[in-house]
């Protein structure tokens, strides 16, 4: 097998900081401390990889951050088909994608987010499948395996011949329109990947159901209750329409696409992200972090709020996260998913495999957790 391998080296880097995403914002996500994420993602899928599939593979990679810089570190040989620059752009990206597709390859995977498929994708279309390692801020699209760790799976099950190809999206967020709070998904191509449900995340589906604005009302209900037996706690809503509709319910202005808070019945966090929210608990001893899985993929943490960074989750803890979801959106989501980077962590997320799921007024439901 020849095997194509590219990283996109900023991807995921404006998650922790809150500026849900990186393109055209790397300079501002440096300012506020981001700090690369996707060289240790594509590090644990390749290293997962080298243990689990023993058999030579024909790397052709990039130069340094691009690719090689993670073969070498886990110990396979490959050969540069694109020497890219310093600091690695989107043109980069491009020119790697069509080297690889004129040297034939079997399959490219990759390291980055919905931005980088696209990209990669303009140039291979259906020609060539593609893998992605998930480094990204958002991932729509049906191309990523689940986590690192997952996406070696899928990856060694193509190697050996027991994985076919299936035909998925490529989606991507508009970011400028994201940042100002308006979540704006659009279908750009389809792409084949190897593909085994249990292991790739399929397209983000949306989910409206005529009886859901009751139900976001019952759960906002229990909400607020919750929030007023515990006046002094700290409580942080995350992103979604039914989180959003939960703070309009509470008072505040809530933020559609990020991290905010409240205490006292008042709204003491707005769009915080990782340094924010830190900075926010040294004030308060009990925290509560309420969040929504993403309709069909099932992502409670990881996707879209990365704010909420493994240092972050832990001084919250297990015990302190309450998932919420209509009964409708829970019932096309086969299974929660926690992706934190941190693999210790998401076992101890995932406990003995079921979370309980807020699904209406003092009304739970038991649901399956794959990690």
């Amino acid at each position: 097998m020849k095997i194509g391998f590219l990283i996109n080296p900023i991807a995921g880097m404006g998650g922790k900081v809150g500026l849900k995403g990186t393109d055209g914002v790397l300079d501002q996500a440096i300012e506020l401390g981001a700090q690369p994420v996707a060289q240790e993602k594509a590090e644990k899928m390749l290293s997962h990889l080298r243990e689990i599939y023993p058999e030579k593979i024909e790397w052709l990679t990039c130069h340094g951050d691009m690719g090689a810089k993670a073969l070498e570190e886990a110990s396979f040989e490959f050969s540069i088909a694109h020497d890219a620059k310093e600091s690695p752009s989107q043109k980069d990206t491009l020119a790697a994608a069509k080297v690889l597709l004129d040297s034939h390859v079997d399959l490219i995977v990759f390291c980055g987010g919905d931005g980088t498929a696209r990209d990669i994708v303009s140039i291979v279309e259906k020609k060539v499948p593609v893998l992605g390692i998930p480094s990204g801020v958002k991932m729509y699209s049906g191309v990523f395996g689940i986590s690192p760790a997952r996406t070696a799976e899928v990856l060694d099950g193509f190697l050996k011949g027991e994985l076919g190809l299936a035909e998925v999206e490529i989606m991507d967020l508009d970011e400028d329109k994201y940042r100002a709070g308006e979540w704006s998904v659009r279908l750009y191509y389809s792409a084949n990947t190897p593909f085994e449900s249990t292991l790739v995340q399929s397209s983000k589906m949306m989910i409206e159901a005529a009886s859901d604005e009751e139900i976001k009302e019952e759960i906002g209900e229990y909400i607020e209750e919750l929030v007023s037996e515990e006046p002094d706690a700290l409580f942080l809503l995350g992103p979604g329409g039914t989180l959003e509709f939960i703070g309009n319910m509470l008072g505040i202005e809530k933020t559609l696409l990020g991290i905010d808070a409240i205490a006292h019945g008042q709204q003491v966090g707005k769009d915080l992200n990782e340094e924010g929210l830190l900075k926010l608990f040294d004030n308060y001893n009990n925290i509560k972090l309420i969040l929504s899985p993403i309709g069909s993929q099932g992502f409670v943490l990881g996707r879209g709020n990365l704010q909420l960074s493994p240092q972050v989750i832990r001084k919250i803890g297990r015990d302190n996260i309450m998932v919420v979801s209509t009964p409708a959106k829970l019932q096309r989501t086969p299974m929660l998913r926690f992706d934190t980077g941190d693999a210790e962590l998401n076992s101890e997320l995932a406990g003995r495999g079921w979370f309980s799921v807020v699904i209406g007024y003092r009304l739970s439901r038991l649901a399956e957790v794959s990690i």
